[in-house]
């Protein structure tokens, strides 16, 4: 049922309409942003023409006289209309505005008498009428819940929430610039795909009619960029949504954005090269020049060469254990209420890792040569295949990405495969023979990396949760209760 509020609105839309104009606008050519305008007056003074659109969010009337500001993404400008010098029927056009209504102005600019520069309206032109009104508290939409269902409303009510995803499509824009000009290629591979992998993540599966025959949405694009490096392409990068059918936190979201790519005849030190001057250069765009910027309580640095510390030295100095003592890695779990009996000591030693040293990994740190049985698609370090060339990118306490000296030897990457089919490591339902198959024509050493882009977003804007990085995260039905997880 409609509100008062929205049947006050709608009579002023059809007041319009009778009075022979279209609420709903039309186009307007040629308008400046506000900040522009205001750039305008410092370069012109006084009585410079201004054309601006926006939308109306504050309105002060003082009898026949009224300030309103008007809004873009570029910032808000005052505007002045005046029953003396508007024309009796823009005046009347006037007395049709609300708050959030999008309208276009044509005037002077001036500077009133308390120092704001300001448009002086001589013509009106309404570009949508708003039927809803905006938050009752402008700049107050607070309630997390409508703000991640109505992003809508969100972003033009809070414009510090509209700056993060400008800051995002910047650090979009900067991350390709950076690897374009290191000879990375972007390409595209299938989002479904018949065989799933290049993850440990639980997929989303769907049917396609025609071929009656199941897909996965992606988990990664790991094994189909690696086909393209064995066909020569040999510094290939994607930025790609990925899905993964798990669970949701300040963290996670099921649908998500990565950025993986792979550079032939390189390896795990390139790739630590290539990362920490990536992120000094994301955190110099966003900031204005800056290196240290702030996550909540912590000043974050993010300038080059990152703390590189071996996964084994990390496990004894915060846990207490030894890489390989499994006996004392069991133990250690079961002090800290890690289920082990019947997992793989790999994952409980992981579980532990995880427990207790990545609580400590605050500034920028390289976590480096992990255990060979966490990584399948791995090579090996030289001399002890205990161990495996993978590192993780770590800021403040959370992971950022992944990388590795990339597997490139197809009899050791079938025997790989064979133990995730086993259910040691599973991260497939099926053997992808024919990614052994092109690993048989040669791929070259490679090194490969993913970083997913929301983390990165939310470090570099001081946002706690992915949800303010994503513009529509996952939600449950309106109204549904939460699922048993």
């Amino acid at each position: 049922m409609a509100s008062e509020y929205e049947e006050m609105r709608r009579k002023k839309a059809e007041a319009i309409r009778a009075a022979g104009e279209d609420p709903y606008g039309q186009r307007f050519p040629d308008a400046i942003g506000a900040a522009e305008a205001k750039r305008r007056f410092e370069a012109a003074g006084e009585g410079a023409p201004a054309r601006v659109a926006g939308r109306i969010t504050a309105w002060r009337a003082f009898g026949k006289l009224v300030f309103a500001d008007l809004s873009d993404w570029t910032g808000k400008v005052q505007v002045a209309l005046s029953q003396k010098t508007l024309p009796e029927a823009e005046w009347a056009r006037a007395k049709q505005l609300d708050l959030g209504d999008l309208i276009g102005v044509d005037g002077t600019m001036v500077k009133t008498r308390t120092g704001e520069i300001t448009v002086s309206v001589q013509k009106i032109t309404i570009l949508a009428k708003a039927i809803l009104p905006p938050p009752e508290k402008w700049h107050g939409l607070q309630d997390t819940e409508i703000r991640y269902r109505q992003r809508y409303v969100d972003l033009f009510a809070n414009p510090g929430v509209r700056d993060v995803f400008l800051k995002r499509s910047l650090i979009l824009q900067e991350l390709r610039r950076f690897l374009h000009e290191r000879g990375f290629v972007e390409v595209e591979t299938p989002v479904l795909q018949p065989l799933y992998g290049g993850a440990a993540a639980r997929p989303f599966i769907t049917h396609h009619n025609t071929l009656d025959h199941d897909f996965y949405l992606r988990i990664s694009p790991e094994l189909y960029l690696k086909r393209l490096m064995v066909g020569g392409m040999e510094r290939v990068f994607e930025i790609s949504r990925v899905f993964r059918n798990e669970g949701i936190d300040t963290r996670h979201n099921p649908e998500f954005t990565l950025m993986e790519l792979y550079q032939a005849y390189g390896n795990y030190h390139d790739m630590m090269a290539l990362v920490e001057t990536m992120m000094e250069g994301l955190a110099r765009t966003v900031s204005g020049g800056q290196t240290c910027l702030p996550f909540g309580d912590l000043q974050i640095e993010y300038k080059a060469p990152w703390r590189r510390a071996k996964y084994g030295d990390l496990l004894a100095e915060h846990a207490g254990v030894t890489l390989g003592d499994d006996a004392a890695i069991r133990a250690k779990a079961r002090t800290l209420g890690i289920e082990e009996a019947n997992k793989h000591v790999a994952v409980v030693t992981h579980s532990v890792f995880e427990a207790t040293v990545e609580e400590h990994l605050i500034q920028p740190t390289f976590v480096m040569d992990w255990p060979a049985q966490l990584c399948p698609l791995t090579k090996r370090k030289a001399g002890d295949p205990t161990i495996a060339e993978r590192f993780e990118p770590m800021v403040a306490a959370m992971e950022i990405g992944n990388a590795y000296t990339e597997q490139n030897d197809p009899d050791v990457q079938y025997e790989a495969f064979k133990v995730q089919l086993a259910g040691q490591n599973e991260t497939m339902a099926v053997m992808d023979e024919d990614f052994v198959e092109a690993l048989k024509y040669g791929m070259p050493p490679a090194g490969g990396l993913g970083i997913g882009i929301d983390r990165i977003v939310m470090l570099l804007t001081d946002t706690a949760s992915i949800r303010d990085v994503v513009l529509f995260p996952a939600l449950r039905p309106k109204g549904a209760e939460p699922a048993n997880d």
